[in-house]
């Protein structure tokens, strides 16, 4: 499964959402994100999720790949930052986020999920892969 991930970084913060009634990870921080659905492409997919989950406009050709994630033990996360978007980011997913917030990229929040959390680590220290649960 390949699942999406979209960096809003502004002013050296970056824009986390708390999940919140999914299922999956609920109450801790995390990337605006999803899966890949059939027939579309990643930059695409990317585009959906950050207008879905955050309400913002972002034009695929200001998506630049940042890293790649292989989590256990099946799953591939591709992580893009946005150089651009237009609209004020908000919680536009109130049934599956709880709030939304900016935080600085070199102290993130302790309650986030792992995965999304050491591929900030990664992009930081310039790593375009990294390995996550193996």
């Amino acid at each position: 499964m390949v699942d999406v991930h979209v960096l809003l970084v502004r002013d050296g913060e970056v824009l986390l959402a708390r999940r919140s009634g999914t299922g999956y990870a609920d109450g801790l921080w995390h990337l605006p994100s999803g899966h890949l659905e059939a027939g579309e492409s990643v930059r695409a997919a990317a585009v959906r999720e950050a207008r879905e989950e955050v309400g913002v406009r972002v034009d695929p050709a200001d998506l630049a790949f940042a890293h790649v994630v292989h989590r256990a033990p099946e799953r591939v996360g591709l992580f893009f930052v946005a150089g651009t978007w237009a609209g004020e980011p908000y919680n536009a997913e109130p049934d599956k986020c709880s709030e939304i917030g900016w935080f600085p990229l070199d102290r993130l929040p302790e309650d986030m999920v792992g995965y999304p959390a050491e591929a900030l680590r990664g992009i930081r220290g310039g790593e375009a892969f990294g390995l996550y649960g193996f």
